[in-house]
């Protein structure tokens, strides 16, 4: 195995590690809801972090609204005695999401091949198509070339 594959290998157990988790932010954001939880208003959010009440229904919108910094969510998290977390949590395991494109790809070569083929009169089975898909998504996932994530 090749140092690459071995380091790629380790990565996917990272990630896999956060898959099947079911997070999902709350629909009023974690700021808000997490303070709410406490029972901790704005303002006394805001007096443990040094800033406005305002600043802090800022904070709680640009949550909502996807402009939050993860710097103020650090630091909103530690002013309410949390830890701030965040992370990509793929569907299915990275090694699945790999296989699923290498598909997706040799579908895409051998159906373009197919096309050829027939204008050729010389179309390929369904079956001889299949075996030649799974041929190169193993040739794909084992040589994972530099345009292995590009849509083309």
């Amino acid at each position: 195995m090749s140092v690459k594959r071995a380091v790629r290998q380790q990565y996917q157990i990272i990630v896999d590690t956060t898959q099947g988790t079911n997070i999902r932010t709350p629909a009023e954001g974690w700021i808000r809801t997490v303070r709410k939880a406490l029972g901790m208003s704005g303002a006394q959010l805001a007096k443990r972090m040094g800033l406005t009440r305002a600043r802090i229904a800022q904070a709680e919108k640009a949550e909502l609204e996807g402009g939050v910094t993860l710097k103020s969510m650090q630091a909103a998290a530690e002013a309410m005695g949390c830890h701030f977390v965040y992370a990509f949590v793929p569907p299915d395991t990275i090694e699945n999401v790999i296989i699923a494109q290498a598909r997706k790809k040799a579908q895409k070569i051998t159906g373009i091949a197919g096309k050829h083929m027939a204008l050729e009169d010389q179309a390929v089975s369904a079956a001889r198509t299949n075996q030649e898909v799974v041929r190169l998504m193993n040739e794909l996932i084992y040589e994972m070339p530099p345009d292995f994530w590009e849509e083309k």
